[in-house]
């Protein structure tokens, strides 16, 4: 290493807002994950006025733990008619969160959608346009973006310190069985669809306005899983002039890895640590290779700097960076790796 990191290396990375939290926030479904949505917005002092859950003790539960001021109901129509609340947080399952996002819409509430936004690309449309009409602001909750070393990333992305990019590896290796027994088992591409589609946000995030032209996924099981859906997985995303590779081992035990890798014409950026909150993030340019300090990690920062850009995006009239007009581009990336995968064969973006 070559000592202090210079001026140029100290980018802004860590999410503000730009002014007066815009309302109060509504939880619909109380399910194992909104409990990082909620310690987020507690730590940032979020107001959180409603919580929803078809299983009313699951949305009392988190009104206990976080926000004992906050209403509980089953009925999410209760919190779409509190005029109190200006954003919805939705963080049910996909198939039947369109129907919830579009009642939100109408009733004038701007939303944070879970991911994966939709599963058919055509009613992501129907909702972009929806929101456009209604003038709302609709975002998606892929938080990976604000986990610090991707933040970080991003941000010498747009900074430009590392110049053009010719190619992003990222290689995971953790041990993702413990969603057995659970209704992630259910899901036909677990790794690929449920888990990398934060990986699929992150390349369009890191590539903008740059279209892919093909990509060749694959999956396969393990000699020794005990579960049913493949845990091996790989991507190539070709470009015109860079490429993007995504290995992902969700049945390793032992020594756990975690990495990104960017290489540009006039830098890279290397981050690694044993998993997605534990990172260490080195940046070599022409002065020399120097480590980033981080302040934070994925969970829960991540989860409040989704909120927090959709805060400023209403603040400051503009649409969010994760809005669900751009993530329709992840997902299409997303869609196309399955399809790759289940057909075994490259598939082109036409």
């Amino acid at each position: 290493m070559n000592g202090p990191i210079p001026e140029s290396l100290r980018l802004p990375y860590v999410p503000t807002l730009s002014g007066p939290f815009p309302g109060a926030i509504g939880l619909i479904a109380c399910g194992g994950i909104t409990e990082h949505h909620l310690v987020a917005y507690r730590k940032l002092g979020y107001p959180v006025l409603s919580l929803c859950d078809i299983d009313l003790g699951k949305a009392e539960l988190r009104r206990a733990q976080y926000f004992p001021a906050a209403e509980t109901t089953t009925d999410f129509q209760v919190v779409l008619r509190d005029p109190r609340i200006t954003i919805v947080d939705i963080a049910t399952h996909p198939d039947v969160r369109p129907a919830i996002v579009a009642a939100a819409l109408r009733a004038g509430k701007h939303v944070l959608s879970q991911k994966p936004f939709v599963e058919d690309l055509a009613v992501g449309e129907e909702l972009v346009k929806l929101a456009q009409v209604c003038d709302r602001r609709l975002a998606v909750n892929q938080n990976a973006r604000w986990a610090p070393h991707f933040s970080y990333a991003r941000a010498a992305v747009r900074s430009g310190v590392l110049g053009h990019l010719n190619s992003i590896r990222f290689q995971l290796h953790w041990d993702h069985t413990w969603t057995r027994g659970t209704p992630f088992e259910e899901i036909h591409h677990l790794l690929l669809y449920d888990f990398a589609i934060h990986w699929f946000d992150l390349i369009a995030a890191l590539m903008p306005n740059r279209p892919w032209r093909s990509v060749h996924a694959s999956v396969a099981s393990t000699r020794h899983q005990n579960m049913r859906p493949p845990l091996l997985a790989q991507v190539m995303v070709q470009f015109d002039d860079a490429q993007v590779s995504l290995c992902l081992n969700g049945d390793s035990r032992y020594l756990p890895v975690n990495e990104t890798y960017l290489s540009g014409h006039l830098g890279s950026l290397h981050s690694t640590g044993p998993d997605y909150s534990e990172q260490t993030v080195t940046v070599a340019v022409d002065a020399g290779q120097f480590q980033v300090p981080l302040v934070g990690g994925w969970f829960p920062d991540g989860f409040g700097g989704a909120m927090t850009e959709l805060a400023n995006s209403i603040l400051e009239s503009r649409e969010p960076e994760h809005s669900a007009r751009q993530n329709l581009d992840s997902l299409a990336l997303c869609f196309a790796a399955l399809k790759s995968a289940d057909e075994r064969r490259i598939v082109e973006n036409c």
